[in-house]
Protein backbone atom coordinates (compact mmCIF):
# COMPACT_ATOMS: atom_id res chain seq x y z
CA UNK A 1 0.00 0.00 0.00
CA UNK A 2 1.47 3.35 -1.05
CA UNK A 3 2.05 5.83 1.74
CA UNK A 4 0.14 9.11 1.34
CA UNK A 5 1.85 12.36 2.30
CA UNK A 6 -0.08 15.50 3.27
CA UNK A 7 1.02 18.58 1.35
CA UNK A 8 1.12 22.00 3.04
CA UNK A 9 -2.37 22.87 1.74
CA UNK A 10 -3.89 19.70 3.20
CA UNK A 11 -4.03 17.76 -0.09
CA UNK A 12 -2.99 14.11 0.14
CA UNK A 13 -0.55 12.79 -2.49
CA UNK A 14 0.88 9.29 -3.02
CA UNK A 15 4.55 9.26 -2.01
CA UNK A 16 5.37 6.89 -4.88
CA UNK A 17 4.23 7.88 -8.35
CA UNK A 18 4.90 6.98 -11.98
CA UNK A 19 7.01 9.22 -14.21
CA UNK A 20 6.75 9.30 -18.02
CA UNK A 21 9.67 11.51 -19.08
CA UNK A 22 11.19 10.38 -22.43
CA UNK A 23 8.31 7.99 -23.12
CA UNK A 24 6.89 8.61 -26.60
CA UNK A 25 3.17 9.30 -26.86
CA UNK A 26 2.48 6.04 -28.72
CA UNK A 27 4.22 3.99 -25.99
CA UNK A 28 3.03 5.91 -22.95
CA UNK A 29 -0.57 4.63 -22.95
CA UNK A 30 0.54 1.02 -22.44
CA UNK A 31 3.11 2.03 -19.79
CA UNK A 32 0.59 4.08 -17.79
CA UNK A 33 -2.05 1.36 -18.17
CA UNK A 34 0.42 -1.15 -16.69
CA UNK A 35 1.33 1.25 -13.85
CA UNK A 36 -2.34 1.76 -12.98
CA UNK A 37 -2.91 -2.00 -13.06
CA UNK A 38 0.04 -2.56 -10.70
CA UNK A 39 -1.37 -0.03 -8.22
CA UNK A 40 0.16 3.36 -8.99
CA UNK A 41 -2.40 6.15 -8.73
CA UNK A 42 -0.10 9.15 -9.24
CA UNK A 43 1.08 9.98 -12.78
CA UNK A 44 3.62 12.71 -13.55
CA UNK A 45 3.77 14.20 -17.06
CA UNK A 46 4.56 17.57 -18.68
CA UNK A 47 3.75 19.52 -21.81
CA UNK A 48 7.32 19.19 -23.09
CA UNK A 49 7.20 15.37 -22.80
CA UNK A 50 4.71 15.47 -25.68
CA UNK A 51 2.80 12.53 -24.21
CA UNK A 52 -0.09 14.15 -22.33
CA UNK A 53 -2.54 12.81 -24.94
CA UNK A 54 -1.35 9.23 -24.45
CA UNK A 55 -1.40 9.61 -20.67
CA UNK A 56 -4.98 10.91 -20.88
CA UNK A 57 -5.98 7.96 -23.04
CA UNK A 58 -4.66 5.49 -20.44
CA UNK A 59 -6.49 7.34 -17.65
CA UNK A 60 -9.76 7.29 -19.57
CA UNK A 61 -9.46 3.63 -20.60
CA UNK A 62 -8.55 2.51 -17.06
CA UNK A 63 -12.07 3.19 -15.82
CA UNK A 64 -10.59 4.41 -12.52
CA UNK A 65 -12.62 7.32 -11.13
CA UNK A 66 -10.82 10.61 -11.72
CA UNK A 67 -10.92 11.49 -8.02
CA UNK A 68 -8.94 8.31 -7.23
CA UNK A 69 -6.01 9.45 -9.39
CA UNK A 70 -3.38 12.15 -8.85
CA UNK A 71 -2.28 13.81 -12.09
CA UNK A 72 0.68 16.19 -12.31
CA UNK A 73 1.69 18.25 -15.35
CA UNK A 74 4.00 21.22 -15.91
CA UNK A 75 4.27 24.54 -17.69
CA UNK A 76 7.20 24.62 -20.11
CA UNK A 77 9.81 27.40 -20.31
CA UNK A 78 8.46 28.92 -23.55
CA UNK A 79 4.99 29.21 -21.97
CA UNK A 80 6.15 31.20 -18.96
CA UNK A 81 4.57 34.57 -18.18
CA UNK A 82 1.14 35.28 -16.69
CA UNK A 83 -1.24 35.00 -19.67
CA UNK A 84 0.77 32.31 -21.45
CA UNK A 85 0.71 30.13 -18.35
CA UNK A 86 -3.07 30.32 -18.06
CA UNK A 87 -3.37 29.32 -21.73
CA UNK A 88 -0.80 26.53 -21.37
CA UNK A 89 -2.77 25.02 -18.47
CA UNK A 90 -5.96 24.91 -20.54
CA UNK A 91 -4.08 23.25 -23.39
CA UNK A 92 -2.56 20.62 -21.09
CA UNK A 93 -6.01 19.76 -19.67
CA UNK A 94 -7.38 19.44 -23.19
CA UNK A 95 -4.63 17.03 -24.23
CA UNK A 96 -5.05 15.03 -21.02
CA UNK A 97 -8.83 14.97 -21.41
CA UNK A 98 -9.41 15.97 -17.78
CA UNK A 99 -11.16 18.90 -16.08
CA UNK A 100 -8.39 19.67 -13.59
CA UNK A 101 -4.85 18.69 -12.65
CA UNK A 102 -4.11 17.73 -9.08
CA UNK A 103 -0.74 19.45 -9.29
CA UNK A 104 0.65 22.04 -11.71
CA UNK A 105 4.37 22.82 -11.65
CA UNK A 106 6.78 25.33 -13.20
CA UNK A 107 9.19 23.06 -15.09
CA UNK A 108 12.36 25.20 -14.73
CA UNK A 109 13.01 28.65 -13.25
CA UNK A 110 14.93 29.78 -16.40
CA UNK A 111 16.49 32.66 -14.43
CA UNK A 112 17.85 34.33 -17.58
CA UNK A 113 14.27 35.27 -18.56
CA UNK A 114 13.12 36.03 -15.01
CA UNK A 115 9.46 35.18 -15.59
CA UNK A 116 8.94 32.53 -12.94
CA UNK A 117 7.33 34.90 -10.42
CA UNK A 118 4.70 36.03 -12.96
CA UNK A 119 4.23 32.42 -14.01
CA UNK A 120 3.69 31.38 -10.42
CA UNK A 121 1.19 34.22 -9.89
CA UNK A 122 -0.84 32.83 -12.80
CA UNK A 123 -0.76 29.45 -11.09
CA UNK A 124 -1.95 31.08 -7.87
CA UNK A 125 -4.95 32.37 -9.83
CA UNK A 126 -5.68 28.85 -11.12
CA UNK A 127 -5.50 27.59 -7.54
CA UNK A 128 -7.70 30.35 -6.11
CA UNK A 129 -10.24 29.75 -8.88
CA UNK A 130 -10.40 26.08 -7.85
CA UNK A 131 -9.06 24.89 -11.21
CA UNK A 132 -6.06 23.02 -9.79
CA UNK A 133 -5.71 21.24 -6.43
CA UNK A 134 -2.11 22.31 -5.71
CA UNK A 135 0.77 24.25 -7.25
CA UNK A 136 4.52 23.86 -7.02
CA UNK A 137 7.81 24.01 -8.87
CA UNK A 138 10.56 21.90 -10.40
CA UNK A 139 14.31 22.43 -10.39
CA UNK A 140 14.21 25.48 -8.12
CA UNK A 141 17.31 26.33 -6.12
CA UNK A 142 17.04 27.94 -2.66
CA UNK A 143 17.34 31.46 -4.13
CA UNK A 144 14.41 30.85 -6.52
CA UNK A 145 12.23 29.39 -3.77
CA UNK A 146 13.04 32.30 -1.49
CA UNK A 147 11.82 34.76 -4.12
CA UNK A 148 8.49 32.98 -4.39
CA UNK A 149 8.14 32.97 -0.61
CA UNK A 150 8.91 36.71 -0.55
CA UNK A 151 6.86 37.85 -3.56
CA UNK A 152 3.93 35.42 -3.85
CA UNK A 153 1.04 34.50 -1.58
CA UNK A 154 0.78 30.73 -1.81
CA UNK A 155 3.63 28.49 -0.75
CA UNK A 156 4.64 25.81 -3.29
CA UNK A 157 3.60 22.35 -2.05
CA UNK A 158 6.71 20.71 -3.48
CA UNK A 159 9.91 21.18 -5.45
CA UNK A 160 10.62 18.41 -7.96
CA UNK A 161 14.39 18.12 -8.52
CA UNK A 162 17.01 15.68 -9.71
CA UNK A 163 17.79 13.57 -6.66
CA UNK A 164 19.45 10.19 -6.14
CA UNK A 165 22.18 8.79 -3.86
CA UNK A 166 24.93 10.48 -5.91
CA UNK A 167 23.06 13.83 -5.77
CA UNK A 168 21.38 13.87 -2.37
CA UNK A 169 20.39 17.59 -2.45
CA UNK A 170 20.83 17.90 1.33
CA UNK A 171 20.98 21.71 1.52
CA UNK A 172 17.88 22.06 -0.65
CA UNK A 173 16.08 19.36 1.37
CA UNK A 174 16.83 21.24 4.60
CA UNK A 175 15.46 24.50 3.21
CA UNK A 176 12.33 22.79 1.89
CA UNK A 177 11.76 20.97 5.19
CA UNK A 178 12.04 24.29 7.10
CA UNK A 179 9.31 25.77 4.88
CA UNK A 180 7.03 22.69 4.75
CA UNK A 181 7.75 22.11 1.06
CA UNK A 182 8.16 18.48 -0.02
CA UNK A 183 11.04 17.41 -2.22
CA UNK A 184 10.06 15.16 -5.12
CA UNK A 185 12.83 13.25 -6.89
CA UNK A 186 13.11 13.01 -10.65
CA UNK A 187 15.74 10.60 -11.96
CA UNK A 188 15.52 8.87 -8.56
CA UNK A 189 17.54 5.96 -9.96
CA UNK A 190 20.15 8.18 -11.67
CA UNK A 191 18.52 7.35 -15.03
CA UNK A 192 19.72 3.77 -14.68
CA UNK A 193 23.31 5.01 -14.33
CA UNK A 194 26.27 4.10 -12.20
CA UNK A 195 24.38 4.22 -8.91
CA UNK A 196 22.48 1.06 -9.90
CA UNK A 197 25.79 -0.83 -9.93
CA UNK A 198 27.07 0.67 -6.69
CA UNK A 199 28.71 -2.03 -4.55
CA UNK A 200 27.56 -0.58 -1.22
CA UNK A 201 23.96 -0.52 -2.42
CA UNK A 202 24.39 -4.03 -3.82
CA UNK A 203 25.42 -5.37 -0.39
CA UNK A 204 22.32 -3.82 1.21
CA UNK A 205 20.11 -5.16 -1.58
CA UNK A 206 21.51 -8.67 -1.17
CA UNK A 207 20.84 -8.62 2.57
CA UNK A 208 17.15 -7.80 1.95
CA UNK A 209 16.66 -10.03 -1.11
CA UNK A 210 15.85 -6.90 -3.12
CA UNK A 211 17.29 -5.18 -6.20
CA UNK A 212 19.51 -2.09 -6.09
CA UNK A 213 16.67 -0.05 -7.60
CA UNK A 214 14.27 -1.14 -4.84
CA UNK A 215 16.80 -0.21 -2.15
CA UNK A 216 17.33 3.24 -3.70
CA UNK A 217 13.57 3.87 -3.89
CA UNK A 218 13.24 2.76 -0.28
CA UNK A 219 16.02 5.22 0.69
CA UNK A 220 14.05 8.04 -0.94
CA UNK A 221 10.82 7.03 0.80
CA UNK A 222 12.47 6.81 4.22
CA UNK A 223 13.99 10.26 3.62
CA UNK A 224 10.43 11.62 3.32
CA UNK A 225 10.97 12.30 -0.38
CA UNK A 226 8.21 11.86 -2.97
CA UNK A 227 9.51 9.71 -5.79
CA UNK A 228 8.47 9.09 -9.42
CA UNK A 229 10.46 6.29 -11.07
CA UNK A 230 9.94 5.81 -14.80
CA UNK A 231 9.99 2.64 -16.87
CA UNK A 232 8.29 1.20 -19.93
CA UNK A 233 9.25 -2.38 -19.04
CA UNK A 234 6.31 -4.16 -17.33
CA UNK A 235 8.56 -6.17 -14.99
CA UNK A 236 10.42 -3.02 -13.90
CA UNK A 237 7.16 -1.13 -13.37
CA UNK A 238 6.16 -3.95 -10.99
CA UNK A 239 9.61 -4.07 -9.35
CA UNK A 240 9.64 -0.33 -8.65
CA UNK A 241 6.27 -0.61 -6.91
CA UNK A 242 7.34 -3.55 -4.73
CA UNK A 243 9.10 -1.47 -2.07
CA UNK A 244 6.68 -1.54 0.86
CA UNK A 245 7.52 -4.91 2.41
CA UNK A 246 10.96 -4.08 3.82
CA UNK A 247 12.73 -1.28 5.65
CA UNK A 248 16.31 -0.03 5.65
CA UNK A 249 18.04 0.24 9.02
CA UNK A 250 19.45 3.55 10.25
CA UNK A 251 22.94 2.19 9.54
CA UNK A 252 22.00 1.25 5.97
CA UNK A 253 20.48 4.69 5.41
CA UNK A 254 23.77 6.24 6.57
CA UNK A 255 25.77 4.10 4.14
CA UNK A 256 23.63 5.36 1.24
CA UNK A 257 23.70 8.95 2.54
CA UNK A 258 27.50 8.80 2.44
CA UNK A 259 27.50 8.07 -1.32
CA UNK A 260 26.58 11.68 -2.17
CA UNK A 261 29.07 13.20 -4.62
CA UNK A 262 27.01 16.10 -5.97
CA UNK A 263 26.95 14.39 -9.37
CA UNK A 264 24.25 15.78 -11.65
CA UNK A 265 22.99 13.96 -14.70
CA UNK A 266 20.81 16.86 -15.84
CA UNK A 267 21.65 20.55 -16.21
CA UNK A 268 22.11 22.91 -13.28
CA UNK A 269 18.90 24.97 -12.89
CA UNK A 270 20.80 28.26 -13.15
CA UNK A 271 22.15 27.23 -16.54
CA UNK A 272 18.97 25.70 -17.97
CA UNK A 273 17.48 28.53 -20.04
CA UNK A 274 16.33 26.58 -23.11
CA UNK A 275 13.00 27.64 -24.55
Amino acid sequence: MVNMVTLNNGLKMPQLGFGVWQVEDEKVTAAVAKALEVGYTSIDTAMIYKNETGVGKAIKESGIPREDLFVTTKVWNSDQGYEKTLKAYDESLKRLGIDYADLYLIHWPTPKYDEYVDTYKAMEKLYKDGRVKAIGVCNFEVEHLQRLLDECEIKPVLNQVECHPYLAQNELKEFCAEHDIFVEAWSPLDQGGEVLQDQEIQKIADSHGKTNAQVILRWHLQNNTIVIPKSVTPSRIEENFDVFDFELTAAEMKVIDALDRNARRGPHPNEMNVR
